[in-house]
């Protein structure tokens, strides 16, 4: 049975944290599995009996947030199918999708899964299909309920939910990928962003 002991499962957490805030920091290449133990507050043998290597750390640390993205995204698509206003209900969607997918530790990832995609193929894969492809797969099926109560005219929906998520995210992501944290960007700014985008899809996809 797996060790359910409080200290260890405390420690194994903090030995996690530390890793991604190193990775996100130096990168891959950059973090040592001394600094991840300095910055747990552990020893470096602790870190080792937890994982093996640095390698099997940084995997740990991806699945993770892989995770916590796709639980982030199933929460904010799936109530659009039932939208008694859906110009209102994509903009206030949008708004958020568009805040939470350019936070900064996010952009960081993503930087680092991108940097390392060729040495970790499979994580990287797993990075895509957990964001974008789920993201775009819920979207189109909320799409296709929608056109089902004429709402919307959708003849392929996965398309209209690859379409209206790059019109939302396009602009501020790609520039966050070659900016650092700071954008420039203003909260008002990405709300326009979002409206925008929801203007734009509705003017092709709205009955």
């Amino acid at each position: 049975m797996p060790d359910v002991n409080p200290r260890t499962a405390a420690k194994r957490s903090a030995i996690l944290d530390a890793a991604r805030t190193l990775f996100l920091r130096k990168g891959y290449g950059g973090a040592s599995m001394d600094e991840v133990a300095a910055v747990a507050g552990v020893s470096k043998v602790t870190v080792y009996n937890h994982f093996a290597d640095k390698e099997r750390l940084y995997i740990e640390v991806v699945r993770n947030d892989i995770s916590a993205t796709a639980a982030l995204t199933h929460e904010m698509v799936e109530a659009l199918a039932d939208s008694e206003d859906l110009q209102a209900d994509l903009r206030e969607f949008a708004r958020r999708h568009i805040v939470e997918v350019t936070k900064p530790h996010l952009i960081r990832l993503r930087r680092l899964i991108i940097a390392e995609a060729e040495r970790f193929p499979e994580l990287a894969r797993a990075w895509y299909a957990a964001g974008a492809e789920r993201a775009h797969a819920m979207l189109a099926t909320q799409f296709e309920a929608l056109a089902r109560r004429g709402l919307m005219r959708v003849d392929d929906p996965l398309l209209a939910a690859q379409n209206f998520n790059w019109l939302v995210l396009s602009i501020p992501l790609n520039k966050a990928m070659f900016h650092g944290d700071d954008t420039g960007f203003t909260s008002d700014d990405l709300d326009r962003f979002a409206d925008e985008a929801v203007r734009v899809f509705l003017a092709a996809y709205a009955v």
